[in-house]
């Protein structure tokens, strides 16, 4: 870009010049700061790696420049390059007026203290259900050593390959419908050095799975239409086949309550977030005995069924399915 073109560049919808912020901040510190402003004026929502407008701004500025969060205080007042300013203010501009996620702008989410890819394709990783792979979904895992795991609507594959993380010997299959999200997913494994392991696999659901697993993992679409049409800003930028799930939120977790239990091993247990559909959930199967997760880090929505319970619910889950 030619300088005279930058001179009548203006950011934040029209609210700065660019040559003005260009010269006046020159460090990390004064981006931090310059950003945090930003934010608390915009009312940005947070909700895709952090919960405030400050560990959001430390975020972009810092992963921006490829630093650690523990960088040293006294580097804060180190200059930064015009480039690397340059790139600072275009992706602050785009997170305060276009409320595009964080994730997005630095094409990379964090999941179970391991890094993923991620863009516009696949939603970006924030499932509470890091902190029972965490655990081993301890108490509930079968006994035996795990040999087997079914990442259901796997999206980036950050819930699929934390399992293969976390149980060493295990091979596990990663499933979504989406191809773009195979593909991001893919991209993942290779990242993680785990092609000998996990495998990605297009299937709508259970339809193209043959095998038997110790667990099955999933966090689905589960969005009902009510929650969709009042969601902030920033959620219009992921893929809305990951999110919505019919007037109730409820149109994958039917069906994969009815298949489930075909694909499990004995000992197998179902793992499945709903979010805010946990209401209707309950509603729909009150014969079910889920159990729902209490989580030490916050978040909820999540149940837990052994392969038993399925079957003993079948009636009741075939009775609920959609005619």
């Amino acid at each position: 870009m030619a300088s005279s073109q930058l001179e009548q560049k203006t950011l934040f919808a029209g609210a700065y010049q660019y040559d003005d912020l260009m010269s006046s901040l020159n460090t990390i510190g004064d981006f931090v700061r310059f950003a945090l402003s930003r934010f608390n004026q915009a009312e940005l929502f947070y909700g895709h790696g952090t919960d405030n407008a400050l560990d959001e701004a430390l975020l972009l500025v810092l992963q921006s420049l490829h630093l650690p969060w523990d960088l040293d205080k006294a580097l804060y007042s180190g200059s930064l390059t015009q480039v690397e300013k340059t790139l600072l203010l275009e992706r602050l501009d785009k997170r305060v007026i276009a409320r595009v996620p964080t994730a997005y702008l630095l094409g990379e989410a964090w999941f179970m203290g391991l890094p993923f890819h991620v863009d516009e394709r696949v939603l970006v990783p924030r499932s509470p259900i890091a902190e029972l792979i965490e655990k081993y979904f301890y108490p509930w895992a079968p006994q035996e050593p795990v040999e087997r795991v079914l990442d259901l609507c796997t999206g980036s594959g950050c819930i699929g390959i934390a399992c293969a993380v976390q149980f060493e010997d295990a091979q596990v299959d990663l499933v979504d419908i989406s191809t773009d999200a195979l593909d991001v997913a893919r991209s993942n494994i290779a990242r993680h050095h785990l092609g000998d392991r996990v495998r990605a696999i297009q299937s709508d659901l259970f339809d193209q799975i043959s095998d038997r697993y110790d667990i099955i993992v999933s966090n689905p679409p589960y969005v009902d239409q009510q929650d969709l049409s009042t969601m902030p800003e920033e959620f219009g930028h992921e893929p809305v086949l990951g999110l919505e799930a019919g007037n109730d939120g409820l149109d994958l977790v039917r069906f994969i309550l009815k298949h489930a239990a075909a694909h499990l091993t004995n000992s197998g247990i179902l793992v499945v977030e709903v979010g805010n559909s946990w209401i209707a959930l309950e509603e729909t199967y009150p014969e079910i005995p889920f159990t729902w997760i209490e989580f030490e880090h916050g978040g909820g929505g999540v149940f837990v069924l052994t392969r038993d319970d399925l079957v003993q619910a079948t009636e009741a889950i075939e009775q609920a399915l959609p005619s």
